[in-house]
């Protein structure tokens, strides 16, 4: 469960004191990333699906299963990519018989805007994973979505031993279930998304007027209420991003880093006023901190 988790991750942080134990795993390259739903590219990623299908097509006969998170990489960088190059993922995995995993942890329930960010591409993935805004933060729920002839396989009399047997301790949780179901009940009824998009319109606007009046930010990016950019730094190796994190803390906001990338993650009902309180601090962060 865990080591074959790690075993699709690329990122070397968390991998590399376990290469001996992993497993050997493909990744896609040359992924075409969008700063925007507005980039040419998020309509039409032709330019790059050709080299991507010659990287995938060496496994269109072994391959069980290909593996994404939708629209947006979240520990990768807050990197969102073109909804085209999910469509055509997804047409490739269906037409060489691959299960399409969507990893929905963080972009799923209304972060991205849309319920599920695989909505942005028409897509249903075979599997489906959520957590994180399922329950809102309140206590830690995840559930795995799954089609009925998957069920299936393993629904069976005892004594065929096909039950899926394999969980962690809190599974089945009551309470995350009864906070889970609370939270899809908020969202069905207040008109959630179109909140989220109205916040998410007001956090790029925001970052964006940092990046112009401190010149120290680059590729400023968003979908939903995820807004990121990059320091702008001369050396790679450089924390910069940490050293802004240490002063953001010190002004009151937890501004958590991804290497030299910011991001801002807030919670989907996060009001215009702490929004605002958000953008001075971070702005306040960025220009105090040499780099």
């Amino acid at each position: 469960e865990t080591v074959g988790a790690l075993s699709v991750s690329d990122l070397g942080i968390y991998r590399d004191p376990y290469k001996k134990i992993l497993f050997d795993t493909k990744f896609i390259s040359s992924v075409p990333y969008v700063n925007s739903v507005e980039d040419k590219l998020w309509e039409d990623s032709s330019e790059h699906w050709e080299q991507i299908e010659k990287q995938l097509q060496p496994y269109a006969d072994t391959a069980t299963a290909l593996i994404i998170e939708p629209i947006v990489q979240g520990a990768g960088g807050m990197q969102i990519y073109s909804q085209d190059f999910l469509k055509r993922l997804r047409n490739w995995t269906k037409k060489n018989n691959i299960h399409l995993i969507a990893d929905e942890i963080m972009t799923g329930l209304g972060r991205t805007g849309k319920m599920l960010a695989c909505e942005y591409a028409g897509i249903l993935p075979d599997f489906l994973c959520l957590g994180k805004g399922l329950t809102a933060g309140w206590m830690p729920f995840s559930a795995v979505l799954i089609p009925e002839n998957m069920y299936q396989l393993f629904y069976d009399d005892y004594a065929a031993g096909k039950s899926f047997l394999h969980s962690h301790t809190f599974s089945g949780n009551v309470m995350g279930a009864a906070i889970a179901l609370e939270v899809l009940n908020i969202i069905q009824e207040k008109d959630f998304l179109t909140e989220v998009n109205r916040t998410g319109k007001i956090m790029m606007n925001a970052m964006m007027d940092i990046a112009e009046s401190t010149g120290k930010l680059k590729n400023v990016r968003g979908i939903g209420a995820i807004v990121a950019a990059d320091l702008i730094v001369q050396n790679p190796k450089q924390r910069a991003g940490f050293a802004v994190y240490q002063k953001a803390t010190e002004l009151g906001a937890l501004l958590r880093p991804l290497g030299n990338t910011i991001y801002w993650l807030p919670p989907l009902n996060v009001s215009a006023e702490t929004l605002e309180e958000l953008k001075e601090i971070t702005e306040q962060a960025v220009t105090s901190v040499s780099f």
